[in-house]
């Protein structure tokens, strides 16, 4: 029988303990497991070990990231026999140490939850990118919490879904309540052309991949570069742009499939890889051997070229 962990992950002072405790104080969540607590920083909100210990939850404080091994680890297994593990991650530690280390036997981790403090999320972000990104990379939930009438919550969502689509993402205020959606785009959906800003491609890929349905029907104009190679067909070709994720080092291209009506289908056989253009096409939801699945697919109408975007590189927020 597996042993679940679940894996917390957010910098100091980011509501880790807070929810954690939540968690635990869930007679469904803790389900009469024994359930062991490691803790790898400590931070304003602390544990009450007698009050874990009542729920059946065995606390092991972690004092520094070498003490964080696989020997340690075999130790809690040998020591506690958990049912269920919990880890409250350092939030300063590389996440590649914790997916990087061989788990006890049985032990696999189910979920990863990270935890942001939205007060302060643009200034690690600025700061400390790379280190931001890798916190979302792997998550399967991404909780934003203080959030007030000020957050960008649009532009904060953007940025965990550039990294990782599949994250659920979860906005809270200070008092507990979810905050009213921003769903703010900066472009207009109402208009029987979309003109896409260079600056924008990155967010409305990212929204267009994820919500496709709304955009079934409608027809775009942007300026975007060509990708092809010899794994999609000749009449089709990738309309994208180069975009940063997380850091310098972390830099793709990002882009929906696009195929040729019949009149565009001799200029996409002629178009080179890299190369401008000025693209006007009608977005359709359906099914395409690329995304395994439904998804995008923009059918060229007029194709013409242009010069390159000011900017190399675009961003999510």
């Amino acid at each position: 029988m597996e042993i679940p962990v679940y894996l917390f992950a957010g910098f100091l002072d980011s509501g880790k303990t807070s929810f954690i405790l939540e968690s635990v104080m869930d007679p469904e969540f803790l389900a009469d497991e024994k359930t062991l607590l490691i803790v790898c920083e400590e931070g304003e909100c602390e544990y009450d070990e007698k009050k874990l210990l009542k729920n059946g939850v065995l606390l092991k404080m972690v004092e520094s990231e070498e003490d964080f091994t696989e020997e340690f680890l075999a130790g809690c297994q040998a020591e506690y026999m958990p049912e269920k593990v919990l880890i409250e991650y350092n939030g300063m530690w590389r996440m590649e140490k914790i997916f990087g280390i061989h788990l006890p036997k049985k032990w696999e981790i189910v979920q990863v939850i990270t935890t942001v403090d939205a007060s302060t999320f643009s200034l690690y972000l600025n700061n400390m990118r790379s280190l931001v990104m890798e916190q979302f990379q792997d998550a399967d939930l991404v909780i934003f919490n203080r959030c007030d009438e000020n957050t960008p919550l649009a532009s904060y969502r953007r940025s965990v879904k550039a990294i990782n689509s599949r994250a659920q993402v979860y906005m809270e205020n200070a008092d507990g309540s979810e905050p009213s959606p921003d769903e703010s785009l900066p472009f207009d959906l109402s208009q029987d052309v979309i003109e896409l800003e260079d600056i924008d491609f990155g967010i409305w890929y990212v929204d267009v991949m994820e919500e496709p349905q709304k955009y079934n029907g409608k027809t775009i104009h942007m300026r975007v570069q060509v990708y092809k190679n010899s794994r999609l067909p000749s009449n089709s070709f990738v309309p994208g742009r180069f975009a940063m994720t997380c850091c310098a080092d972390d830099i793709r291209f990002i882009g929906p499939l696009c195929m040729a009506t019949p009149t565009i289908e001799p200029k996409i056989k002629r178009l080179k890889k890299s190369q401008w253009i000025d693209l006007t096409a009608k977005i359709k939801l359906e099914y395409a051997p690329l995304y395994k699945g439904e998804g995008p697919v923009l059918y060229a109408e007029r194709i013409e070229a242009a010069e390159a975007a000011e900017e190399d590189v675009v961003y999510f927020n």
